[in-house]
């Protein structure tokens, strides 16, 4: 690749992996410019009012690096696109996955569009994912690994995507950080939802939806305790279960929205030997019946699983807590294959 008059317009956070992604690229020899995305930022008692702050980071990162730095606000869009469709599907009894959303809409989507309209050749982030071609691959770092939240990605999209950080240890960048003097070297990693941050999501729902009282139900309809309303819990769910009877631990293994009852059981009782999926995104079109390496969730190791044309997947062994709204990410190894929505 010739790097050499190419301009990459780099999201920056304020976290020390988009700081260091914009510290490879500008020693590469790209014209390099930092863009911090100004968050929706949530109101109300104890909801946290981060951004100020995380741009304040990145600005002084940018300065270090002697890159330009711009600020652009993405807050509407983010309220409409991710925070809107989080609140109709935790509505809905799902539990969506939000991260997802926001690399679609606003950092793929939005970023990506505005930075070539202002003649960028490419936009880079922080992401741990190994881009080749117009393909990606998980990154060396198993544990940091982020193409999990990638899968609505298109060839066409990646094509004008670096990802410096996708051959690196998070302990290698953590040692780059410091070796570029940046000084938000030793920054811890931010925790939370996307922009937004640590958020109690209890919490945060409760500003939009009513709480309403129901039953907490055993496997064979035993009550055994109240909760607020089906839509602040999820399947596999141990910890704020208001359970007064009974020996735990006890999880959540099954919700009726209409009828507002939660019903909980021991952990094995939280698995599922298939699952539908919908809203698929392809970047390799799989022949059907397809063998695949699943993720059902972020941080778990893959598993074996089928995907016929219907979407009904099918697990090699029983997995635990598949929850409708989040995402099953089919890989062949460590390549990504695609994406699509628990049902």
């Amino acid at each position: 690749m010739n790097r050499q008059g190419k301009t990459v317009y780099v999201g920056m956070s304020g976290g020390v992996d988009s700081s260091v992604a914009a510290a490879l690229l500008k020693k590469q020899g790209f014209n390099v410019v930092g863009v911090f995305m100004k968050q929706w930022s949530p109101t109300g008692q104890n909801m946290p009012c981060i951004w100020k702050q995380e741009r304040e980071d990145a600005m002084r990162a940018a300065a270090t690096l002697g890159i330009p730095f711009k600020t652009w606000d993405f807050s509407k869009e983010y309220e409409k696109e991710v925070v809107s469709y989080m609140i109709r599907e935790y509505r809905a009894g799902r539990t969506p996955n939000p991260d997802v959303i926001c690399n679609k809409e606003i950092k793929f989507g939005l970023f990506l569009k505005r930075a070539l309209e202002e003649g960028a050749n490419y936009i880079a982030t922080g992401h741990y994912v190994i881009k080749k071609g117009k393909q990606l691959w998980q990154a060396k770092d198993k544990n940091k690994d982020q193409s999990y939240f990638l899968w609505t990605l298109t060839p066409k999209q990646i094509s004008r995507c670096l990802f410096p950080l996708g051959g690196y240890l998070k302990s290698e960048v953590r040692k780059l950080a410091k070796k570029f003097k940046l000084p938000n070297a030793e920054k811890k990693d931010s925790q939370g939802v996307c922009f937004i941050g640590p958020l109690d999501m209890k919490e945060f729902l409760l500003t939009y939806i009513k709480p309403k009282k129901g039953k907490i139900l055993t496997i064979d309809k035993k009550e055994i305790g109240q909760h607020d309303g089906v839509y602040y819990y999820t399947i596999g769910q141990r910890h704020g279960l208001d359970i007064k009877l009974g020996k735990g631990p006890y999880y959540v293994v099954a919700k009726d929205i209409k009828k507002n009852v939660i019903y909980v059981g021991p952990d094995v009782k939280a698995v599922a030997r298939e699952t539908k999926v919908g809203d698929f995104n392809w970047l390799d079109k799989p022949v059907f019946p397809a063998r695949f390496d699943v993720k059902v969730r972020y941080r778990t190791k893959s598993v074996k699983a089928v995907l016929d044309k219907k979407g009904i997947l099918k697990f090699k062994k029983p997995e635990r807590a598949v929850t409708s709204g989040q995402s099953a990410v089919f890989y062949h190894g460590t390549k990504l294959i695609g994406g699509g929505v628990i049902e």
